[in-house]
């Protein structure tokens, strides 16, 4: 068992590091979090209900598939989830049409099935899939792995998205009743009853080990010292931490682990105009296009007249120079295309809005991870409990057939465990 006199400092007051906060200051250790932001949450980011009628979630919205962890954690704080229904629609250029089962998806689980050996998204397309009848398919694959991965697919492996593949987009998706920022509430409050100093504002810049202890310098002149740490920033910021030799030799594994950007406008409007412009559209949640901002979706079956606009992968580089307004502009301007209306006609119906590029967020410099081939072999590496230092986070658990927070509260408390077990 660990000492429970241990004093541990945890880097990042996201889902992974208020977990490993709250199972570490319930068995009686001294905790201590620093979090660069003036909020708790990391890329959980809640927006005011008084902006959008809901508790909106400009980041993290969704919990996708069995999430256990995830599950767990509401049930016990007395959260409730609201499953998903409804219909996907898809623009094609011309007009709207329900999405179809692509006519070579049992020949696509075929081979899915049969892989053994890991390779790339492209690679397998290219061996697989290569002729012009399959060109639809692949398409809906690509778009897929960009968009809803936010990965490469010259790059993201194929074994790790098979599961999602292979359930055909039918695995359960809810949403939290109050947004992912009633959960953080829950969990920051847990963590304060039981002890843990959260510090916010503090700026990570430097970890050193002395004399068996750990060293945390933050910008501005703060020093902390404690006996373990726990790092759970996001992956493109660890390299801008100094690290001791022993967790700076483990950073070269991340570059076997992909990260990716994801774009999200909020767009509330008076009134649900699409549902009038196309009564079938009534039940719609999801509406994929090959616009600027190609994927949308709305709140059904609640009735907030709000439509959510994401561009998710290596393409959201195309809009990188546009702040804000220029991506609500870009969103309102896909809408138009996607309905046939003027823009104009669109925006007058516009009562709030609000636009996140997560590469421009300077705590966060993305979105999220995915799986190449050689990511497990990467996470066994950062996962490792030698040393002082310790890494967690979504980045560590992604692959596992697990949503994004789902992995980070899973990571969060894996470490947990494992410094309680004395490891």
């Amino acid at each position: 068992m660990s000492d429970p006199s241990e004093h541990i400092v945890i880097v990042g007051a996201g889902a992974a590091g208020l977990m490993a906060a709250r199972e570490l200051a319930r068995a009686g250790s001294k905790v201590t979090i620093l979090e660069a932001r003036q909020r708790c949450g990391g890329r959980i980011h809640p927006l005011p209900a008084s902006e959008f009628g809901y508790a909106a979630d400009g980041g993290a919205e969704f919990v996708h598939g069995e999430a256990p962890v995830t599950r767990a954690l509401l049930r016990e704080a007395g959260l409730s989830l609201q499953e998903m229904e409804g219909e996907q629609w898809r623009f094609d250029g011309t007009k709207l049409t329900r999405e179809r089962d692509d006519p070579h998806e049992a020949e696509l689980q075929a081979k899915l099935a049969d892989l053994k050996d890991d390779l790339t998204v492209a690679d397998f397309l290219r061996r697989h899939f290569a002729g012009d009848n399959y060109a639809p398919l692949r398409h809906s694959i690509e778009r897929m792995v960009e968009g809803y991965d936010a990965a490469d697919p010259e790059r993201a492996s194929t074994l790790a998205l098979r599961a999602e593949w292979m359930d055909g987009g039918h695995a359960p998706q809810a949403r939290i009743e109050g947004g992912y920022g009633a959960m953080i509430d829950v969990m920051t409050a847990d963590c304060r009853r039981h002890g843990v100093t959260i510090r916010l504002g503090s700026v990570v810049s430097a970890i050193a080990e002395e004399g068996g202890a750990v060293i945390v310098r933050c910008a501005g002149g703060d020093v902390h010292a404690c006996d373990r740490m726990i790092l759970t920033v996001p992956l493109p910021l660890l390299r801008e931490i100094a690290l001791p030799a022993g967790a700076r030799a483990k950073l070269a594994a991340v570059d076997d682990i992909g990260f990716g950007n994801v774009i999200k406008i909020l767009l509330r409007f008076a009134r649900p105009w699409w549902r009038e412009r196309k009564e079938d559209l009534a039940d719609m949640t999801f509406l994929l296009s090959d616009e600027a901002i190609p994927v949308w979706w709305t709140r059904y079956p609640d009735q907030h007249p709000v439509l959510t606009g994401w561009f998710g992968g290596p393409r959201t580089a195309e809009l990188e120079s546009l702040d804000p307004q220029a991506l609500i502009d870009a969103g309102l301007g896909s809408l138009a295309a996607i309905f046939g209306l003027p823009r104009d006609h669109i925006a007058r119906e516009l009562v709030a809005s609000a636009a996140s590029n997560w590469a421009h967020d300077p705590f966060a410099r993305g979105a999220y991870s995915w799986a190449t081939p050689r990511t497990r072999a990467a996470q066994a590496i950062l996962a490792r409990g030698d040393g002082l230092v310790l890494f967690s986070g979504e980045a560590l658990y992604r692959g596992r057939d697990t949503g994004t927070v789902e992995a980070a509260l899973a990571s969060g408390l894996e470490t947990a465990n494992m410094i309680l077990r004395g490891q």
